[in-house]
């Protein structure tokens, strides 16, 4: 059994290392400090110009329109949803009022509900307390045609009329107008479903003596660099879809673009027919998405004097005869990325691969049916721990096959272990001839010596790719098991050092020293679990090797214990299975696992007393 143990020693060792590289290397960091300099709003930040996407030349009487650029206070028009309740300035048409009311900060009963969109100070009222969030908004606007007086389209500082509706609401759209007195009325009808769907049409009315011709335009505005995770395995920044192409950048890639003439620090990309640009958080994304098929330019840019990330939608011109009157449909998603909900929008109205503004990794191709198949269990069983097990329990009989090759390969090496004795004495202190003896020994008996390793080296990429699934997706977030256990993405808030909570005091605060030793209870489990998987093999008789073998459970214990619990859930389980595959698979073929025999083999002896 010593190239069994070997085997394992092996996995577990290699398995160990990728945690702890994967775990050091992508820890996450401290939130970035918010900028103590206050964004002025005074300052020009060139929101626009809009490029004409049949042109890569912008007129030169264009003047710039900055999105928050002494913008007035004006009235608002309420947002009611069964998802979000906020409010649209009048100043520019700005949706910057946003709560996801599904959602809470944390797990408290009184926790305010989650803030997505902020006004500026310029756009804010009384009413609407912001507290220390940055501004955060979607403002639309018209880009002037070549000869057409820039005073005479809409800007996002222009103050707009409620035309009809007071309320905006599934199945109550609000429209507002603005006349610019030179014959042009330009109307801006806003429709919203009961979750995070805004349907955004732009009107052109041409009242004049002559064409009139114009571009609409969409803007995401963040002011200042948003508290972000740091996390390298999370996407937060930009993130679109250009014609099939997906863009993600971080908001320090962004500030670090190429200057672009007339545009500062920017990426322009020119969209065929299909795409979508926006902002995303972990769990939060907004996002301008025009129609389906329609042409536009994306951008995404950086105002280095304002501090001023921004994303834009710029449509075509559009030349507008006396008489006639043009129109302009496009989206804006402003909500939680639930992944049922985004789906339903790549359907309906068609936002192409809309689900891929989830942050899927590496192994997506891993993690997209991972998820899909957890979703589902959740939906038959209701409970997202369960849920876990029971997707344990799948991916452990989907590579059942492998593992039970290994398992019989195990017990066919325990019947080569008196074969291996003899081989040993007649060879001697030669190694070379032992090893070479000994390989021909395994083919001759049709032995694979490293099919132990396999079922561990497969769960790792098995073990990154749900770890990516409890990490990024919101249906996770806040996800009760049973207990204390209330947040499956978050780590297990119990703590050995005041037994569980017995003792009337909390524990260590994350982050301090004496948190790393604050074991809760299912990390205990975990290592408790990897020692009796440790026990279905007598314990090497090499002493480097025993060492490595004893405290192999314990490191992972300390290792994972500040993992999300629904992933220790996961590797508990998984554990816990597998001790019961190969003690059931070991003992059908004659070579029954001496558990708790190899249990008290592993115990420190106690030394006997010399009888007198």
């Amino acid at each position: 059994m010593e190239d069994n143990n070997r085997n394992l020693i092996l996995a577990t060792v290699l398995s160990f290392l990728v945690i702890l590289v994967w775990y050091t290397v992508f820890a996450p960091e401290p939130p970035a400090p918010a900028t103590d300099q206050p964004v002025a709003v005074e300052t020009r930040t060139q929101d626009v110009p809009l490029a004409n996407p049949e042109s890569s030349t912008l007129p030169a009487d264009l003047a710039a329109a900055p999105a928050d650029a002494a913008a007035p206070q004006a009235g608002r028009v309420q947002i009611r949803t069964p998802s979000l309740s906020g409010s649209i300035s009048l100043a520019g048409g700005r949706i910057d009022d946003l709560l996801l009311t599904r959602y809470r900060e944390t797990l408290d009963e009184g926790s305010p509900n989650v803030r997505l969109l902020s006004p500026s100070s310029a756009t804010a009222t009384d009413a609407i307390q912001t507290g220390e969030a940055k501004p955060y908004y979607a403002v639309y606007g018209w880009t002037p045609g070549p000869g057409v007086d820039p005073a005479l389209v809409p800007n996002p500082s222009t103050v707009w009329t409620v035309e009809s509706g007071d309320v905006l609401a599934p199945g109550q759209p609000v429209t507002l107008a603005w006349n610019n007195g030179a014959g042009q009325i330009f109307r801006r009808t806003f429709s919203v479903d009961e979750n995070y769907l805004f349907t955004v049409s732009h009107a052109l009315q041409n009242n004049g003596d002559a064409a009139f011709t114009a571009a609409p335009y969409g803007i995401i505005a963040r002011h200042g660099r948003p508290d972000t995770q740091n996390f390298f395995v999370l996407h937060e920044g930009a993130v679109g879809m250009n014609d099939g192409k997906l863009l993600e950048l971080k908001y320090d890639n962004i500030a670090e673009l190429d200057p672009v003439a007339r545009e500062g620090r920017a990426e322009v990309t020119e969209v065929a027919s299909n795409g979508w640009i926006g902002f995303t958080d972990k769990y939060w994304m907004t996002t301008l998405a025009p129609a389906p098929g329609q042409a536009f330019t994306s951008v995404v840019k950086y105002a280095e004097g304002a501090g001023i990330f921004q994303t834009e939608a710029r449509y075509p011109m559009q030349t507008v005869q006396p008489g006639t009157q043009v129109n302009a449909d496009s989206y804006l998603f402003a909500g939680a990325k639930v992944w049922e909900t985004i789906n339903a929008y790549q359907e309906n109205p068609g936002i192409q691969r809309f689900v891929d503004s989830i942050d899927w990794g590496w192994f997506y191709f891993l993690t997209k049916p991972i998820f899909r198949l957890l979703h589902w269990l959740n939906g038959m069983i209701g409970n997202m721990g369960w849920s876990i097990i029971a997707l344990t329990f799948i991916l452990k009989t989907l590579v059942f096959p492998l593992a039970r090759k290994s398992y019989i390969s195990m017990a066919k090496m325990k019947e080569l272990q008196p074969q291996m004795e003899a081989l040993k004495e007649r060879t001697g202190d030669d190694r070379m001839k032992f090893q070479k003896e000994m390989m021909e020994l395994y083919k001759r008996e049709k032995v694979n010596p490293a099919a132990g390793c396999l079922p561990v080296l497969l769960q790792i990429p098995i073990f990154f790719a749900l770890y990516k699934v409890i990490f990024v997706t919101i249906e996770l977030r806040h996800a009760p098991w049973v207990g204390w256990i209330r947040d499956l993405a978050a780590p297990d808030p119990s703590s050995l050092l005041n037994l569980f909570g017995l003792l009337p005091f909390a524990p260590p605060a994350q982050g301090t020293l004496l948190h790393s030793l604050s074991l809760p209870a299912l990390a205990i489990v975990l290592g408790i679990s990897m020692w009796i998987q440790q026990r279905l093999n007598p314990a090497p008789a090499d002493p480097a090797q025993k060492m490595i073998f004893a405290w192999m459970p314990w490191i992972f214990m300390f290792m994972l214990g500040g993992f999300a619990s629904g992933l220790v859930l996961y590797w508990i389980t998984n554990n816990l299975i597998t001790c019961v595959q190969q003690y059931t698979i070991m003992s059908m073929h004659g070579h029954r696992p001496d558990l708790f025999g190899n249990i008290k083999s592993s115990l420190p002896s106690r030394p006997r007393k010399d009888s007198k």
